[in-house]
């Protein structure tokens, strides 16, 4: 009887199996560590032991040289490192500190997985209970994973496809599937497959090109830009994370996916503070293209910044710590110092500095960031007025995990030849009445042919009623350099219903829809953290003709 191969459901249904384990015990945030350091121990075990095989069978009883060939596998394993040993010693009282060893051996002996597991603890009781209660979990989560084999050569294949793409692509499903279990928690780690995939076609790697995010989480976005490369090997990969479970989970993620990096690739610490990506002179490395599902308006961003606590005022109670531009060596800040509540721009400008000639970015930003006033205004003046915005493209609400505020996707480039910014609305409906997006049960999601739309739309570069505007420099300046979307794209019949939408969803009414002189429908809303949003239909600077009766207005 043949052999049953594995399937890609059958490692997610194992990894559902295993968050049985610990739901409702710990948050998902938190017992994806567990389940997914398993799944990666089981998948080295696994591997380790087709390569043994392989071995065994090429050189027979050749004890010599099989020891030999061992020293140039990929990666090695030691006895009590393996899966199958921590499965024969699953009734042992001290079970979460033989993992514990596992994890550290295979950190030590594998150059590029040093430190991979430094944020995972398998001995931890304040996560898993008292040692009666860890035992029996850790035992049965070694339970859940035994019955799955991860051989390569046992992995059913789709085409074009490999081995490594099934599993890893198994991976990053249930890594979707923690975020969307995780709520809050979620966004720092994870962004959805078809804004990745969106952020990767627009940004087209080529060969050669280096690639970065600076806020990276798991990788995914990463692995999906660098998978948009004609050849995968072609292109080097960089990133860096602050969050160290996150930190971990992109540093496993990539090696599933088989895409193999330098351990420094991918760094661990604040980006905005303490760059760990830096050429040979000290500055800012700087990338073809940079891709980022940032923090929204992270508070005190410009922390890192004052490691000694120094305030400033005259009085005790008065002083507090004031970022300036002169505090940044890289000089990212010299357009302006972001407010101290809202980081989005900080993120924005590093990106900047870390770009090269010809260079790239899409970067997933709230819309605040595309009218706030303030130093913010300045910098996206000055952003506009050296010619770097090429794009922005409004998405619908509630797609990200984490929050249900609306986003948009900036995209930046240097050395342009044109001097316009087009503006895409994908949050409203089609030419034919259809939703530009799918509704998901609580949240919403962008299919394959509404990035398709999206990607026709930025490649051809041509207004589109509703949907798409081609904004001139001139256009932009007498709107004071504000980029709201509706400013440009005109939404003018969706206005009621969006207002009506946020309303009901939790957004406190500013003012309500109105028809202004020059003709637009606006509101004014506010979201839970308070920053206001307009909503309106404005798509072009108003005219004579667009005021009632022509004159008497004062314009």
């Amino acid at each position: 009887m043949e052999d049953k191969m594995t399937t890609f459901d059958d490692i997610t249904n194992t990894l559902w199996k295993a968050a049985g384990t610990f739901r409702g015990v710990i948050d998902a945030a938190n017992y994806k560590d567990f389940i997914l350091s398993m799944l990666f121990i089981k998948y080295l075990d696994d591997m380790y032991k087709e390569y043994i095989r392989n071995l065994e069978v090429r050189y027979g009883d050749n004890l010599v040289r099989i020891e030999r060939a061992k020293k140039n596998l990929p990666f090695t394993l030691n006895d009590n490192e393996r899966f199958d040993y921590l499965y024969e010693n699953r009734y042992n009282s001290k079970i979460g500190e033989m993992i514990n060893t596992a994890l550290q051996g295979i950190q030590d002996n594998n150059t590029e997985l040093k430190g991979v597991f430094r944020s995972i603890n398998f001995n931890s009781e304040s996560m898993l209970g008292n040692p009666q209660q860890k035992n029996t979990r850790l035992r049965t989560l070694l339970e859940d994973f035994k019955p799955l084999c991860l051989e390569p050569s046992k992995i059913e294949i789709k085409p074009n496809k490999d081995p490594a793409d099934i599993i890893g692509d198994a991976y990053e499903y249930m890594i979707g599937e923690f975020a969307s279990e995780a709520g809050k928690k979620a966004g720092s780690f994870f962004t959805p497959s078809m804004i990745s995939e969106l952020m990767a076609r627009i940004v087209k790697p080529r060969i050669n090109d280096t690639i970065y995010d600076p806020t990276c989480g798991s990788a995914s976005l990463l692995i999906r830009t660098a998978r948009q490369a004609e050849n995968l090997d072609s292109v080097a990969i960089y990133g860096q994370e602050m969050n160290g479970s996150s930190w971990s989970m992109a540093r496993m993620n990539l090696f599933i996916h088989d895409i193999h990096v330098d351990t420094g690739n991918i760094a661990w610490g604040d980006t905005l503070s303490n760059p760990q990506h830096l050429d040979s002179d000290g500055n800012l490395k700087q990338f073809d293209i940079i891709v980022a599902n940032m923090p929204f308006s992270q508070d005190k961003w410009a922390e890192g910044f004052n490691p000694g606590g120094q305030q400033e005022g005259e009085n005790a109670d008065d002083r507090k710590f004031k970022m300036t531009a002169n505090l940044d060596k890289y000089h990212r800040f010299d357009w302006g110092v972001p407010p101290a509540s809202k980081g989005d721009w900080a993120f924005l400008l590093h990106m900047i500095y870390s770009l090269r000639n010809n260079g790239r970015i899409a970067a997933v930003v709230p819309h605040g960031v595309l009218f706030r006033g303030a130093s913010e205004g300045m910098i996206r003046k000055t952003v506009v007025e050296k010619n770097l915005l090429d794009a922005v493209i409004g998405l619908p609400a509630n797609l990200f995990y984490g929050t249900s505020i609306p986003a948009c996707i900036m995209v930046l480039k240097k050395n342009r030849n044109i001097n316009d910014v087009l503006f895409i609305d994908a949050s409203g409906k089609d030419e034919n009445g259809n939703l530009r997006y799918k509704k998901d049960k609580n949240k919403n999601i962008l299919e394959m042919k509404n990035v398709e739309d999206i990607i026709k739309a930025y490649e051809e570069r041509k207004d589109i009623e509703h949907f798409a505007h081609v904004a001139t420099f001139d256009e932009i300046k007498e709107n004071d350099f504000n980029l709201n979307i509706p400013r440009y794209v005109d939404t003018f019949e969706e206005v009621d219903e969006a207002y009506k939408k946020a309303v009901e969803n939790g957004a406190t009414s500013v003012l309500e829809p109105e028809l202004e002189p020059w003709g637009q429908r606006t509101c004014y809303i506010a979201d839970p953290e308070g920053n206001l949003i307009e909503i309106g239909s404005w798509n072009k600077p108003y005219e004579e003709k667009d005021l009632e009766g022509g004159k008497g207005y004062g314009f």
